[in-house]
């Protein structure tokens, strides 16, 4: 063979020289990827970052819950400061009437009645609500039957308040002493 004749074998072998090697290009990938040791780093700076703000959460979480259980513990303290306020007047009202040396019996009922309003506006303004159930259907939530009397009315109505009940934001204080009619037989 001469030096003009290549062999298919020299062919092949020149072409594996001169065919482009492919770890440089691996090598350009790898070099724009973050390596694993920075990868886990940020994840492990973001976990963190995630724990700080959980702590931070739960941490006002509990603040808002203590806070409300001392506004509770408050405003059963204080419940009744703004009724106790309105019935200082009543009693001004009272001791004032009581300190009057001579008193004549319409200064002394005039000066009952005035109080009795105030007690009665005092009332109104922290809904306390007089119940006077004569001719209603007798209610068990508002009323407490003490007996039973024959009269012309429906049976179960009110014909007689003994006392009256009173009922706070729609709920029963203490429910009116009645008599109510018997059912016909």
């Amino acid at each position: 063979m001469s030096n003009n004749e290549t062999t298919q074998e020299d062919l092949l072998g020149k072409q594996t020289i001169t065919e482009p090697v492919v770890e440089p290009a691996v090598a350009a990938n790898t070099d724009t990827l973050p390596s694993i040791e920075e990868q886990f780093r940020q994840l492990e700076l973001k976990a963190a970052e995630h724990y700080d703000a959980w702590l931070r959460a739960k941490a006002e979480g509990e603040n808002i819950r203590r806070r409300a259980q001392e506004d509770i513990s408050k405003a059963h303290k204080f419940a009744v400061e703004k009724f106790a306020g309105e019935l200082l007047a009543v009693k001004d009202s009272l001791e004032a009437a009581l300190a009057v040396p001579e008193q004549t019996v319409e200064s002394f009922k005039s000066g009952v009645e005035l109080t009795l309003k105030q007690l009665v506006a005092a009332f109104e303004k922290n809904a306390l609500i007089e119940v006077n159930p004569v001719g209603e259907k007798f209610d068990p939530h508002k009323h407490q039957a003490i007996g039973m009397v024959d009269a012309e009315q429906e049976a179960n109505t009110v014909v007689t308040v003994l006392q009256k009940g009173y009922l706070i934001a729609e709920r029963t204080l203490r429910p009116a002493l009645v008599m109510v009619t018997k059912p016909k037989s």
